[in-house]
């Protein structure tokens, strides 16, 4: 039914608002029955800090980051943050496969005021949406816990939307090459090694220097560096770089996006 109701406002003629936050309220529509999904990626981060972060710190005790010594929970918090952002971004993006290839939910769009280019605006803003979730919730969590050392960790959650905005933009325009389910198998291929070896539970300088600066290249070790440079005060020159790669992923990956499902929705 919701899905209907969703169809049915997007079809109103008296809607004069952009196509893009046509598709954002329809999603919201679709989502305010089952908004307990919207929150199931809050628990994953939680589950690695409280059973397997604290229980190693014991052994482990405190690590170098940035010349400073801090508290192992404290490095690994804020790469948790980043990978939240990230899966509720990136995975959520990944959705709009269904939606495209089987669900057939944007060729009924196409009589409406969405546009094909309104998808790709829209459902990327979603996916930062829902990623900005994950974030904050995430995020007051580590904060009471005393793993924000800085007044800088303010500026944690607008980190997190820009690496929001870059996995949801590679995300949508990734799923637009996909053919069938198999090839999300390529997905996580790539997702999880990132995860577990973008400097996210030890320095990246345990690695040899070849390693080391390919690991330097992975979109998430600069979401894991902005974010763990803000909650620590070790902030400098590189978050900008950090910032600007990100927003340069998504601004291509929407744009990416936009002409592919242009092309899928109107071939």
């Amino acid at each position: 039914m919701s899905e209907y109701v969703a169809r049915t406002r997007l079809a109103a003629p008296s809607a004069r608002r952009p196509g893009a936050l046509l598709l954002i309220e329809r999603n919201v529509m679709v989502y305010r029955r089952t908004w307990m999904i919207l929150f199931s990626g809050f628990f994953e981060p939680l589950f690695y800090l409280f059973f397997f972060v604290y229980p190693l710190e014991r052994f482990i005790g405190e690590v170098t980051s940035n010349g400073d010594v801090i508290e192992y929970a404290a490095f690994v918090a804020p790469a948790l943050l980043a990978a939240s952002a990230m899966n509720g971004a990136f995975y959520d993006a990944t959705n709009v496969f269904w939606k495209l290839r089987y669900g057939k939910v944007y060729d009924a769009m196409l009589s409406t005021p969405v546009a094909p280019k309104d998808v790709a605006l829209g459902e990327t803003s979603w996916a930062v949406v829902r990623s900005l979730l994950y974030s904050a919730a995430f995020l007051s969590v580590i904060a009471l816990l005393g793993l924000v050392d800085s007044w800088w960790g303010l500026l944690a959650l607008p980190a997190c939307f820009v690496i929001g905005f870059g996995f949801a933009g590679a995300g949508i325009a990734a799923i637009t090459w996909m053919r069938n389910w198999k090839d999300f198998d390529i997905v996580q291929l790539v997702m999880l090694p990132m995860f577990m070896f973008s400097a996210t539970f030890y320095p990246i300088s345990v690695y040899p220097e070849v390693l080391e600066w390919i690991v330097r290249v992975l979109p998430l070790y600069h979401g894991i560096e902005l974010i763990r440079a803000l909650t620590t005060g070790a902030v400098g020159p590189m978050q900008l770089v950090n910032v600007a790669y990100l927003g340069a992923m998504g601004l291509v990956g929407a744009a990416i996006a936009s002409r592919r499902i242009d092309r899928i929705l109107l071939k």
